[in-house]
């Protein structure tokens, strides 16, 4: 009876795959980190020949959206128009202000005298 049910050890084996073994990523080498690294080991030379060769670096160019550049400039003027607003008070003065203004609030947080009985 044995010999009915007997089964191979092991993983099921798939059609078509070869090596169904897991297979690990491999790294990217940084071939850009190792020419800066080389760049800053090495002293540039000062010849009159390189300086004709070398090109001019360019200057950075702005990817934002003509959106995004008139935001960021709204957003500058807000920014300075807030430092102004807030240099033109001294402190006692703004303390003096911030008192009037809770003196005009209502005393929304004053607990209300509530009885059943009187």
């Amino acid at each position: 009876m044995a010999s009915l049910y007997s089964s191979s050890g092991g993983s099921l084996k798939l059609k078509g795959v070869k090596d169904p073994g897991i297979k690990k990523k491999k790294k990217k080498k940084n071939k850009e980190a190792k020419r800066i690294l080389e760049n800053i080991s090495t002293p540039p030379e000062d010849d009159d020949d390189d300086k004709d060769t070398m090109v001019p670096e360019k200057s950075p160019v702005d990817k934002r959206t003509p959106a995004q550049k008139a935001f960021d400039k709204v957003q500058s003027k807000r920014q300075v128009q807030r430092v102004l607003d807030k240099a033109s008070m001294s402190h006692k003065q703004r303390v003096e202000s911030f008192n009037a203004h809770l003196d005009k609030l209502t005393e929304h947080y004053d607990i209300p005298k509530v009885s059943w009985t009187k």
